[in-house]
């Protein structure tokens, strides 16, 4: 059931599990659907079989989409591009892939990570590149694997442009994928981001036997700790109600399908690092993002306890089992920090102890 109005022209640059199923739902809708990849072998694959047996192997791709290792004739003519490439890789595809993008063309990011150097969102990193303005990211609670399964999904076209807006939703938007529409980029952006390292968290917690009341805790302080950062760097805290905030902590934190919550949970079962990422065989953009937020945490005096405790794990060797008990000593402050600030609390605790000192000295004497 296609909601574009005409046939539309649609670029996926990534041969990744959300990048393959983006590219079938578009073609499902009606477009063309062109998808580069790096690796020959998988093209062969998917234009053969229509499959793409490395990372969604049960999956019966869309016929219509044809497959390239050549980026020129996959973006040529495209009125949409979606770029579903591992933070590590995005700009240098970006670069690759700039002589043949035009200003008229809908650039939009799938992906849910950091640019280590300038502590750079990929929309952010398309406009530097590009400086065009139809620009916009895709973000919320969406396991690849259960959209292939055609099982109802949500998520978020997030741009100023009201054209990026609207052209993503009629060319994404289906049956069991719909596509909700936001103007806060940079909010949308970070939660994608933000919420792997708190998967990670999740993961470890599970594997540590804790109960739902602390999964509960753990999910409900990050959603805290995630919207406090993004609100420093400029995001508007509501955001963080919808889907690519508390929708994708959700999944991503409840789901063994997710690759952040399985590195994780091997490392709450006492892998290293090294050991987790190997046994995964994907990349989990989150063990990237933590030392980045946290770098930029303390930089902007942005209170983090999660994501330092996190970091100290996966970094310093601290056993897994102490960042539990970290967690469990942290500060009892505010709960909603945009209605109770945290200084407010703070400053209570202080004039009662301040109240206190007073009155227990008046007694000694």
């Amino acid at each position: 059931m296609a909601m574009a109005e005409q046939q539309s022209n649609v670029a996926v640059l990534g041969g990744g599990s959300f990048g393959t199923a983006l590219a079938s739902i578009a073609a499902d809708n009606g477009a063309n659907v062109r998808q580069w990849l790096r690796d020959e072998a998988l093209v062969a694959q998917i234009n053969r079989e229509h499959r793409n047996g490395r990372y969604l192997p049960d999956y019966a791709i869309n016929p219509a989409v044809t497959a390239s290792t050549d980026l020129k004739s996959v973006l040529t003519g495209a009125e949409l591009v979606l770029i579903a490439i591992p933070s590590k890789a995005f700009r240098s595809v970006v670069q690759a892939a700039k002589p043949w993008l035009s200003p008229e063309q809908i650039l939009v990011s799938t992906t849910k990570g950091i640019e280590q150097d300038g502590f750079l969102l990929m929309s952010q990193v398309l406009e530097q590149e590009t400086g065009f303005p139809h620009i916009g990211v895709i973000a919320g609670p969406n396991l690849a694997s259960e959209i292939a399964d055609k099982q109802l999904t949500a998520t978020v076209i997030a741009s100023a442009d009201a054209l990026t807006r609207t052209r993503v939703q009629q060319v994404l938007g289906c049956r069991y994928f719909r596509v909700y529409a936001s103007n806060d980029r940079h909010g949308v952006e970070l939660g994608g981001a933000l919420k792997n390292i708190y998967a990670i968290a999740a993961g470890m917690a599970a594997a540590l036997g804790m109960g739902e009341n602390t999964r509960s805790m753990l999910m409900t302080r990050a959603l805290a700790e995630m919207s406090r950062f993004a609100v420093a760097q400029g995001a508007n805290p509501m955001t963080f109600l919808g889907l690519a905030g508390v929708g994708d902590l959700i999944v991503t934190c409840s789901s063994n399908l997710s690759r952040n919550y399985r590195v994780g949970h091997a490392l709450g079962t006492g892998l290293s690092l090294e050991e987790a990422v190997a046994a995964l065989g994907q990349v989990a953009e989150g063990v990237n993002t933590v030392k980045l937020v946290c770098a930029k945490a303390r930089e902007m005096g942005v209170y983090m306890p999660l994501a330092e405790g996190l970091n100290r794990v996966l970094f310093d060797g601290v056993p897994a089992q102490e960042m539990a008990s970290t967690l469990m000593m942290g500060e009892q402050s505010s709960d909603v920090e945009f209605i109770l600030p945290r200084e407010a609390v703070q400053q209570a605790h202080r004039e009662q102890a301040h109240q206190g000192q007073h009155n227990s000295g008046g007694c000694d004497e």
